[in-house]
């Protein structure tokens, strides 16, 4: 029997996005996080006492900001070659982008497969033969796999390639192949990368993507990790998830229907958020909250989303302490409509804001009259994520809407928010 670990993607030292301008984030346990989850990759490789670990490319994020990042890679892989564990590594697109990826000098030295032509690695005592290449450029559009040589009788034969397959979305088509390319080789294991979801392709013959190891932004939510693989002769291999990340990411939807206080939307909050530690293994949480249902103080949050997002990250840190980030707040709640005003003009307002939400050329000519005054606006607002972007028409949308929770709350004689 052989037994294994399958990883990629580990875009060490690459720094999670999204909190850039949240003082209160922990700093430094979040410029950690790869780092802890390639830790994790090789403890679990020493505890399991695995023949051998796979890296389907992108161990980097292109050059890397100082060599400590090619230092901490090369000192747990010679972490692998004290536990006499053997490294093998792909490089892929990231990778492909840095100078100094291709200079570094691993423990072991037939790691890296070359990326001029495909080769092949035979570990007799094994009877395994793992088969790569690794990416000659960045934006490699070649089907590599097609020239990926033809199995070692007798053996295990492993294909150890980073490719998009026929395309997922939010990853570029880099070497592109089909899945009737791969199981024309007639391996018995293919080891993707650049997919950042887990995800087995084929059974016949097993074709998978371990995903990331550790999750860097929103789109990368859920356990991130790499695939632990035990093999014996004549039997298709057993393929296990291993969650390897220490920060995970979700998303947080809390029911408003019916509240009518301010401090029931924290409560709620609260109270949403406390199972999703459970559903996550315990692990520190960034959440982007999305607060949903009709309620009549759906106005006051509109109106003030800053306040609101402010207000949740303090309730989320009185709370649950550091083990909980709040990413970004969404108010996707309704209005309750209420019977102490005339409705008149509140309905007109709402029918010309839902045709002007509706009109992307009215948006844009609103865009171009407010991009004067964001001209003149200072440049620490013009660069925050939250700055008006005029020719967006969704963040245009996000303007509109506040303005008509504004409005409307100011017909209806409504306090300013707390």
């Amino acid at each position: 029997m052989i037994k294994f670990i399958h990883a990629a993607d580990l875009h060490l030292d690459s720094p999670l996005k999204g909190l850039e301008n949240y003082d209160g984030a922990p700093v430094q346990q979040m410029r950690q996080a790869t780092r802890r989850a390639l830790e994790r990759l090789v403890d679990l490789a020493v505890f399991e006492a695995v023949d051998f670990v796979l890296i389907a490319g992108d161990l980097f994020d292109g050059d890397w900001r100082d060599y400590n990042t090619g230092l901490f890679f090369v000192s747990q892989a010679s972490r692998l070659n004290a536990a006499g564990i053997l490294l093998f590594i792909v490089t892929g697109n990231h990778d492909a982008a840095g100078r100094m990826t291709r200079s570094l000098p691993y423990p072991q030295k037939d790691s890296v497969f070359s990326s001029s032509r495909p080769e092949t690695r035979i570990l007799e005592t094994l009877k395994v033969a793992i088969h790569g290449q690794s990416f000659p450029l960045a934006a490699t559009m070649d089907n590599l796999a097609r020239n990926y040589p033809e199995p070692l009788p007798g053996f295990f034969n492993i294909g150890l390639l980073h490719t998009s397959l026929t395309g997922r979305s939010g990853h570029e088509p880099y070497a592109p192949c089909t899945l009737a390319d791969l199981q024309s080789r007639g391996y018995d294991y293919w080891a993707l990368g650049h997919v950042h979801q887990f995800e087995i392709v084929s059974r016949e013959p097993a074709v998978v993507f371990p995903g990331c190891i550790q999750g860097r932004h929103i789109r990368e939510t859920g356990p991130k990790g790499g695939v632990l693989v035990t093999a014996a002769e004549g039997e298709a291999p057993e393929i296990t998830p291993v969650p390897l990340d220490v920060i995970r990411w979700a998303h947080l939807s809390v029911d408003l229907s019916r509240a009518t206080i301010f401090d029931e939307v924290l409560e709620r909050f609260k109270t949403a958020a406390e199972p999703v530690f459970e559903e996550n293994d315990g692990l520190p949480l960034i959440l982007r909250i999305a607060f949903v249902g009709r309620t009549e103080i759906h106005g006051r949050m509109a109106a003030d989303p800053e306040h609101l997002c402010q207000a949740v990250r303090a309730a989320g840190l009185a709370a649950f302490g550091d083990r909980l980030l709040v990413e970004k707040v969404l108010i996707e709640t309704v209005s309750e409509p209420r019977g102490d005003f005339d409705p008149g003009p509140l309905r007109e307002l709402e029918q010309f804001v839902a045709a002007l939400r509706a009109d992307e050329l009215e948006l844009a000519a609103l865009g171009e009259v407010l991009d004067n005054l964001m001209q003149k606006m200072p440049p620490e607002y013009r660069r925050s994520p939250e700055a008006l972007c005029p020719d967006d028409p969704e963040r245009m949308r996000q303007l509109v809407d506040q303005a008509h929770a504004l409005l409307a709350a100011r017909l209806r004689h409504e306090e300013a928010p707390p």
